[in-house]
């Protein structure tokens, strides 16, 4: 694997300083992501950097693979890996192949 995996609920707690992101105003959500961006534009160690990448994803705000993951080939293939995975379900949900 990627190394360290990150807890979602953890995540959220540190970056928008709540448990339950529904409570966050408009001006604390974007005060959040702001700081998620910061922090993905910072982290140095590939796991924790390709869980903040998909915690923006679910946010609407990632970066594109090959933008994000520039310097690192591993990291942008599972990104776009994960990316069409993710098209996959929401275009498919659960029919069979």
């Amino acid at each position: 694997g990627l190394g360290l995996t990150m807890d979602l609920d953890a995540l959220i707690q540190h970056f928008f300083e709540t448990e339950d992101p529904t409570t966050l105003t408009a001006a604390d959500y974007e005060l959040g992501l702001e700081r998620l961006k910061l922090g993905f534009g910072l982290e140095r160690e590939p796991g924790r950097k390709f869980a903040l990448w998909t915690l923006l994803d679910a946010l609407g705000a990632a970066p594109l693979p090959a933008e994000a993951f520039a310097k690192e080939p591993a990291l942008k293939a599972a990104a776009e890996d994960y990316l069409s995975a993710a098209f996959r379900l929401e275009r498919f949900g659960d029919e069979p192949a």
